[in-house]
């Protein structure tokens, strides 16, 4: 049980804030996207919260960030990343479930 409990905490860790979800659920509809994309698709998070969430899911292994030229980058999910979008749309489910 001790075990179970150990994940558990180890994965609230990484998607258990308020913006991680709602950020990863954008790669659920696009491969990539880029930070201003992200900033419109959520409307009201703070630039500086944005950059350091992406920062999180990248040196957690979730997301990697590419350049596609001098100014610009895209993010896209690697396959830890892509392994969490049944998790989320479980969660999804289940919210609209009880919700």
């Amino acid at each position: 049980m001790k075990t179970q409990i150990g994940s558990v905490d180890a994965a609230t860790d990484i998607i258990g804030d308020k913006w991680t979800p709602r950020l990863l659920r954008f790669f659920l509809a696009e491969p990539t996207v880029r930070f201003c994309q992200l900033q419109d698709m959520t409307g009201d998070i703070n630039p500086r919260t944005l950059s350091a969430r992406l920062v999180k899911l990248e040196q957690e292994g979730i997301i990697v960030k590419r350049p596609t030229s001098a100014a610009r980058c895209e993010y896209e999910l690697t396959d830890k990343g892509r392994d969490l979008m049944p998790i989320l749309t479980q969660m999804h489910s289940w919210s609209s479930k009880y919700s």
